[in-house]
């Protein structure tokens, strides 16, 4: 895995809610400034899909839990979004990189003018040293028209950009025979070649609670897509003071 931490290979990571949001809805953002600092001594281009944009938006509405209705979810995105993207852009800034925002919908990488309209934009930024920062446009996409989870949009963007690798960082280090939380005897699945029917059954359903969207079955069917598509994948927890410290 040196190409995840020092490669010359385009590296796509996914940062998940409940490692940017604390319990209070506030940003980590020591823990931002630690990340961006080993991302930024890679040799190869950084693409990040960052979540949490709801989470802070709650706490600027005062949601209590995440937003049941649609229109409140929108809502809370808006307000959070411009909060994430700030961050995201000091945190850059203080290590001499510039970031730039890009939002997307399905719709941006399902139909082919805008896909490629897409890929230009993120190719262009790419070539300039500005490192994007990609989220889903919660505020107009719905449930017709949406990802549902930044580990698909992820994946789909590692696809579209012929990426190296894509890292998806999580409060969880990868794949386990059963839940670790409630059983003590799990097993860490190391390595995974082939996403079977048998690996998909031990990753449950998508959760929905916390700050977070998406669960461990949202990270495998993230990880069928990129690696259809030619991407090596790792799931990896980003919870300790070093993020990519064991990469």
């Amino acid at each position: 895995m040196d190409q995840i931490a020092s490669g010359k290979g385009l590296l796509v990571v996914k940062i998940g809610s409940s490692l940017l949001v604390d319990e209070k809805q506030q940003l980590r953002r020591a823990w931002m400034g630690r990340l961006v600092e080993r991302l930024g001594q890679r040799l190869g281009p950084v693409v990040v899909v960052s979540s949490g944009a709801i989470a802070l938006g709650r706490a600027a509405l005062g949601l209590e839990g995440r937003p049941r209705l649609l229109a409140q979810a929108q809502a809370a995105a808006a307000v959070g979004q411009i909060h994430l993207a700030g961050a995201w852009a000091l945190a850059w800034a203080e290590h001499g990189r510039q970031a730039a925002q890009i939002l997307l919908t399905l719709g941006d990488l399902e139909q082919r003018p805008r896909y490629l309209n897409a890929r230009a934009t993120l190719e262009t930024l790419i070539e300039r040293g500005i490192v994007p920062v990609v989220n889903e446009n919660d505020t107009v996409a719905t449930e017709e028209i949406r990802f549902g989870d930044n580990d698909r949009l992820a994946a789909r963007v590692a696809a579209l950009l012929g990426a190296e690798s894509l890292l998806l960082l999580s409060d969880v280090d990868g794949l386990y025979s059963a839940d670790p939380s409630v059983d003590a005897q799990a097993r860490h699945i190391a390595q995974v070649a082939t996403i079977t029917p048998e690996i998909q059954a031990l990753a449950g359903s998508a959760r929905r609670d916390g700050v977070g969207t998406g669960g461990m079955a949202s990270k495998l069917l993230a990880a069928q897509i990129a690696s259809e598509a030619g991407v090596e994948v790792v799931l990896a927890a980003g919870t300790g003071s070093n993020p990519l410290g064991e990469l």
